[in-house]
């Protein structure tokens, strides 16, 4: 058989062929390789088929010769991911907000690529999550990646951090162009936020990764070393009420034993939690006192309590009757003025 230009890509042809085309149910006869491979302008013969695919089990491909009076043939009978490994992915890609839906599509129909065709679909159905609320801002990927460059490298960052308009778009906060030493990323409640110094202020902050733009490394070595090393993240993310910052203390605070599971839901099971009656138990932990906080105790109602220090207590007081004073102000505008301001 002479030897076209396409024989040196032979193997590689079957290859695809098997990945993308074959599973348990859906099997390839050799006539069907060497059909195949004569679109690609390479000619074969049976025996250098049964020869090739012999080569590709000893390279350590697990392909599987199906004997059948039905007409049998060849399948790749395991890959690199099972399709249960890729539907977590797809769900974990298109539930991630920090990625934005184009990206998303993009990196779903590279997993149903791995799938092959047959399974592919069964992916298709998994891609749909009702009301997912999506980043706009494209060059994420990029962002990632120079953050974690510089976080290899020991450098420092500059970025500009980003706000929403009210034309839904994400624009350069003015005077917002920052400089930091990252350390640490942290995925905490759907979103990406990264840690990092910031040597003017001296301290340690955290920004969304979806709101940050113009992510360049820096030649300046990252500073904060001492400040990050007192930091335990699992701890600080339980600590930071949706990454919001305060002022952090530690609190007692108490709740029916029904809702044990929400407390180590939010502050993880190291907790210390402590029964008090068969009925109640508090629980002694550090937290960032912020409005976010309060929303979070105010959200469960008045079976949530803080116990201790008066300080805290205080505040939550306060928080909660401003509130109220809020909305008594509200209601007590003239109708016209209120219609006014709500549009």
């Amino acid at each position: 058989m002479a030897k076209s230009a396409g024989q040196k890509l032979k193997l590689l042809y079957i290859i695809k062929l098997l990945t993308e085309n074959t599973d348990e149910n859906h099997p390839v006869s050799t006539a069907d390789i060497i059909a195949y491979l004569e679109t690609k302008d390479i000619h074969s013969e049976r025996k250098s088929i049964y020869d090739d695919i012999e080569k590709l089990c000893d390279f350590g491909y697990d392909i599987i010769q199906v004997h059948s009076r039905l007409g049998g043939g060849y399948y790749m009978a395991s890959r690199d991911f099972e399709l249960a490994e890729l539907k977590l992915l797809v769900d974990a890609v298109q539930s991630s907000r920090f990625i934005t839906t184009r990206k998303s599509r993009s990196l779903i129909k590279k997993l149903e690529h791995m799938a092959g065709k047959y399974d592919a679909g069964k992916l298709q159905r998994q891609v749909y999550v009702a009301g997912r609320i999506k980043t706009e801002n494209e060059s994420i990927y990029y962002n990632i990646d120079n953050i974690h460059r510089a976080i290899q490298g020991n450098k420092q960052i500059e970025f500009q951090y980003l706000d929403w308009n009210l034309k839904k778009e994400l624009v350069p906060r003015i005077g917002s162009r920052k400089q930091a030493s990252p350390w640490a990323l942290i995925w905490k409640e759907e979103n990406y936020y990264l840690a990092a110094y910031d040597g003017t202020d001296g301290i340690m902050k955290h920004y969304r990764v979806d709101k940050m733009g113009q992510v360049k490394v820096l030649k300046e070595a990252r500073e904060g070393l001492e400040q990050f090393s007192e930091i335990d993240p699992a701890v600080y993310t339980n600590q930071t009420f949706g990454m919001f910052s305060g002022e952090t203390e530690t609190v007692t605070l108490q709740f029916p034993n029904r809702l044990v599971g929400v407390v180590l839901d939010r502050f993880g099971r190291e907790a210390d939690i402590r029964p008090m009656t068969d009925r109640i138990f508090r629980i002694r932990v550090k937290v960032a006192v912020s409005g976010q906080f309060f929303g979070w105790l105010s959200g469960i109602g008045r079976e949530a309590v803080v116990i201790a220090p008066a300080s805290v207590k205080e505040r939550y007081r306060k928080w909660l009757t401003d509130i109220v004073a809020t909305m008594q102000l509200t209601a007590e505008l003239p109708e016209a003025f209120r219609e006014k301001e709500e549009g």
